[in-house]
């Protein structure tokens, strides 16, 4: 059962940043059921004035008109005198969402500073998509990503091997007893709602099948490395590399799965490279693969690739793209897990979780880039159960 009064850091940011009545608008995106909502709403919680929330998850994508009449709802209770806040859950299914906020925040958001606004979004590349071609220069984002294992812990009171094979949903935290029912929840509640409601709408996909399919495939092979012709092997009706490379992205942009690139160590990054699939939540690969959550936890080979996927995942929830570029590196038989880039430095990030007859390719990559700063995460380095209670923003801070 989840704690009573627990909040996410998030709660906590948006509060402040509210509190200080900066002029943005406040932008959240993040994968479904990660708690964007509520967040939301313990933020309306604690907020000294009038509150108004509207969702527009509706089987039907309303229209502009629908923006603006909760705008007006929100200025209505702004003549009370007091301060409003104004919270539209699931934007991007409005059609024309951005170019709505754009002119209502220019008509308001100066001159009625006693309003202030709060968007929130599952789909992070149809808001994106609104926020660079109308709104650049009026937000502030913020990212509330998968659970991390401290969350998890501190709201449930779930150990690190519960959260290694489970995951960070906090919805499905109570079928953590009865696996079966895990399972189908996140893979027909969760997965099947994220396919077919959002990633569908991000983009032309001519093939369905071919995006589902995929995403199975990708989610068998945590943390490993598969070239997209041998994606193409596997895969009916595939189509070409092309496709795949895009329909990967599509996944990455709906917080699922992540393709991560080779480190090539030059200025710029070849693209096309045989990317190393990392699902942004474990959750994703154990509910596919249904095997009973104590054979897993005795398969060390599984067990060590559930380990080395956690830690990219813990590092894609914690760190923003725009500032953090996350790669794998190998040459031969020799692999770095992940080399991180940040805005000072980069790092090579080993992950030692137990797996058997794996190249050891740290100490041959320091040698070819002497400049790079080894973290050992796992036995002989910092300890598992610290580096996940760490956040990956003040580990790699510099």
């Amino acid at each position: 059962m989840k704690k009573a009064g627990f909040r996410r850091a998030l709660v906590g940011e948006l509060t402040a940043a509210l509190g200080k009545g900066l002029p943005f608008l406040h932008i959240i995106t993040g994968p479904r059921q990660t708690g964007k909502t509520t967040a939301a709403k313990q933020v309306a919680e604690g907020w000294a004035g009038e509150v108004h929330i509207a969702a527009a998850d509706s089987a039907l994508p309303p229209g502009p008109e629908w923006v603006r009449a909760q705008w007006e709802i929100a200025d209505l209770k702004r003549r009370s005198g007091r301060k409003v806040l104004l919270i539209l859950d699931e934007v991007q299914k409005v059609r024309g969402w951005s170019e709505s906020v754009k002119a209502l925040w220019d008509r308001d958001g100066g001159t009625k500073p006693a309003l202030r606004v709060i968007l929130l979004g599952s789909s992070a590349l149809l808001v994106q998509k609104g926020l660079s071609e109308s709104l650049a220069g009026r937000f502030m984002p913020y990212r509330c990503g998968h659970w991390s294992w401290g969350e998890m812990r501190e709201a449930f009171g779930w150990g690190l091997e519960d959260w290694l094979f489970f995951g960070g949903y906090p919805g499905a935290a109570r079928l953590k007893d009865d696996p079966d029912a895990w399972t189908r929840y996140v893979s027909e509640s969760l997965v099947e709602t994220v396919l077919a409601r959002d990633v569908l709408q991000m983009s032309a996909v001519t093939k369905p099948a071919l995006l589902r399919h995929l995403f199975a495939l990708t989610a068998a092979f945590p943390a490993q490395i598969l070239s997209y012709n041998k994606m193409l092997g596997q895969l009916q009706d595939a189509g070409n590399t092309t496709t795949l490379a895009h329909y990967l992205q599509l996944l990455e942009a709906a917080f699922l799965v992540s393709g991560l690139e080779r480190f090539t160590g030059g200025k710029g990054q070849k693209r096309g490279s045989s990317p190393k699939l990392v699902a942004w939540n474990n959750a994703l690969v154990n509910a596919l693969r249904s095997e009973d959550p104590a054979v897993a936890r005795v398969d060390r080979a599984w067990r060590g690739r559930l380990v080395e996927n956690a830690a990219g995942a813990h590092l894609l929830n914690g760190l923003e793209p725009s500032r953090y570029r996350l790669l794998y590196w190998r040459q031969g038989d020799q692999e770095v897990d992940y080399v991180l880039k940040t805005p000072k430095d980069f790092w090579a990030v080993e992950v030692k979780s137990g797996r058997a007859g794996k190249p050891q390719g740290l100490a041959h990559f320091l040698k070819l880039h002497p400049q790079a700063r080894p973290l050992i995460v796992g036995p002989g380095g910092m300890p598992l159960e610290e580096f996940f209670l760490t956040s990956p923003k003040s580990l790699f801070r510099g």
